[in-house]
């Protein structure tokens, strides 16, 4: 789930390519000591002009040489910390951690630009890249998910703070793909307890996809697993209610079919078994053979 990669605002590539101030580097004799090129090292960065860095950044980042860029960057709020070319430094700089995949480093670069810049024009795109350095690291559902949760928190910031935003539109669909990466996961667990014949803890974790990923594509699963475990449970009337929940909301799923398939089997149900993956028509038939 890596989105492509998004570039800052028009605003800051504008502010680089308008610049036309180039000032000539100071380089330092060859036959200087060791330690005189040291100095020379250290003091270049405080005389060049705060233009001139930022385009040597721009430039960097531009051919891909995201720590030269990095470095620029950081130069300008080091030694201009209090003009305007630090603030728009600081927000590339966290663009740069996140091109390099630093995603820690860019979260608190990101953090620091909230914080102190709250008002800034380019504030909305600040918290977007910040969610997107939380949705670049979601594992697969075989491991923990609470950095999915964190992807879905901060998602979620950028569409209530801007919803009116590209950014708030695109955070909307990754936050549906979070949903559908923690319904699996729940999904997973469940299906390990259900073959473990841990019947309570399986039903809980299906029910919870039922109830609170009701726009995820696991819901028919989950409520077949449901009305497996209900089957095997000796439970058969609260087997035939959960299938009828299935037929009734996707009654040309193949779970469906599978599960009326097994009630008829079972002689729960009259009536022709639906073929797998049949017609949503059938439905209607069905329905009435449940009840």
């Amino acid at each position: 789930m890596i989105p492509n990669r998004i570039l800052p605002p028009a605003t800051l590539r504008r502010f680089a390519l308008a610049l036309i101030a180039v000032l000539p580097l100071v380089a330092g004799c060859g036959g200087k000591k060791t330690e005189d090129a040291k100095t020379d090292a250290d003091t270049t960065a405080a005389t060049v002009p705060m233009e001139q860095l930022y385009n040597n950044g721009m430039d960097a980042l531009n051919d891909k040489r995201y720590a030269s860029a990095g470095d620029q960057f950081a130069s300008i709020q080091q030694n201009y910390p209090y003009s305007t070319w630090a603030t728009n430094a600081q927000l590339m700089q966290g663009y740069t951690e996140y091109l390099q995949n630093h995603y820690t480093d860019a979260i608190g670069t990101l953090n620091q630009f909230i914080q102190l810049h709250p008002t800034h024009h380019d504030i909305p795109y600040a918290y977007y890249l910040r969610a997107l350095c939380y949705y670049e690291q979601i594992s697969d559902i075989q491991r923990d998910q609470k950095g999915t949760q964190d992807a879905m928190n901060a998602l979620q910031e950028v569409v209530n703070r801007y919803p009116d935003t590209t950014y708030a539109r695109d955070a909307q669909l990754k936050i549906d793909l979070c949903r559908d990466h923690l319904a699996g996961k729940e999904m997973e667990i469940g299906r390990w307890y259900q073959k473990q014949h841990f019947y309570e803890a399986a039903i809980g974790r299906f029910q919870r996809v039922v109830d609170d990923f009701q726009t995820t594509n696991h819901v028919p699963e989950a409520l077949a697993r449901l009305t497996e475990i209900y089957l095997a449970l000796g439970l058969p009337e609260e087997a035939k209610k959960t299938a009828s929940v299935l037929g009734y909301n996707y009654p040309g799923s193949a779970w469906y079919a599978d599960m009326y398939t097994q009630l008829h089997d079972d002689g729960l149900v009259q009536g022709v078994p639906p073929p797998r993956g049949g017609p949503a028509g059938f439905f209607s038939r069905a329905w009435n053979s449940v009840f």
